[in-house]
């Protein structure tokens, strides 16, 4: 099957998953004109006793799905986040577009999917304390001969399309050939249709570990940080979205996450 029809494939299903109730945990939620109603941890809820999350799904490690049940790094942490607002987790599959754009903040009361905090996205979102450091690396197969970002150019890159790993790419003027999710662009780079990847270290490290193939040629301090995103103004929710981040830190859990998804924690 073409990669194309395969991304056309994912639109559909995850419209599906809008508007039903999936076997997946997948909620579909009403839209901003759905009265807001406080979990018993006092904030504002879009749904009553439930903390809607969106996440773009599948994007391992971070949320992804396994015995019918969406898990992950991020899904851990929303799990906690969930647990000291008193409510139930609810996580809608969104596309990463509607994410990073601010506008699937009006469907769900956060937005936890690996989203690096850059100003842009903060002109029209609000942004928790960082929780990850996930700067990008550049994974080419051996036999593509790749061994720098210079080696890349004239080569077919791959990116995950509206992302930071996209938007550096451009900037080193790279032609690369976007995809609609880092599952399309891993399955494409082990199917030999493009020479590399370029993304974050988390999830394209993670997406070869196992793979002698493989390799991350170069790394990029871009000083990329992952945070939780909030509707903009919504301070009750980013006190406690902040509040959950902390004791995760503080009591060593969000390190322990670190190691059981990435075999480390970060720097």
């Amino acid at each position: 099957m073409q990669l194309k029809s395969l991304a056309t494939a994912k639109v559909a299903a995850k419209a599906a998953a809008l508007l039903a109730v999936g076997a997946l945990t997948l909620t579909a939620c009403g839209g901003s004109s759905t009265p807001a109603a406080s979990s018993e941890g006092g904030v504002q809820l879009i749904n009553p006793g439930k903390l809607t999350v969106c996440s773009d799904v599948p994007y391992e490690p971070f949320e992804f799905q396994k015995d019918g049940k969406i898990v992950g790094f991020d899904m851990d942490i929303a799990a906690e986040v969930a647990k000291d607002a008193k409510a139930e987790l609810s996580v809608v599959d969104s596309s990463f577009e509607a994410i990073e754009t601010g506008t699937a903040l009006t469907q769900c009361d956060v937005s936890i999917s690996s989203v690096s905090i850059t100003d842009t996205r903060k002109a029209v979102m609000d942004f928790s304390e960082p929780y990850l450091n996930d700067d990008l690396t550049l994974v080419a197969s051996g036999a593509s001969g790749i061994t720098n970002l210079d080696g890349a150019k004239g080569k077919k890159v791959g990116v995950q399309q509206a992302t930071t790993g996209a938007q550096y790419a451009k900037d080193q003027g790279l032609d690369a050939q976007q995809f609609e999710d880092t599952g399309l662009l891993v399955q494409a780079l082990k199917a030999g249709t493009i020479d590399a990847a370029l993304g974050n270290q988390s999830v394209l490290g993670y997406a070869i570990k196992d793979d002698a193939n493989f390799k991350r040629v170069e790394n990029y301090a871009t000083g990329e940080k992952l945070g939780i995103a909030i509707k903009k103004g919504n301070t009750a929710m980013a006190t406690q979205v902040n509040g959950t981040l902390k004791r995760l830190t503080d009591d060593g859990t969000l390190a322990k996450f670190e190691t059981t998804w990435f075999g480390e924690p970060s720097k």
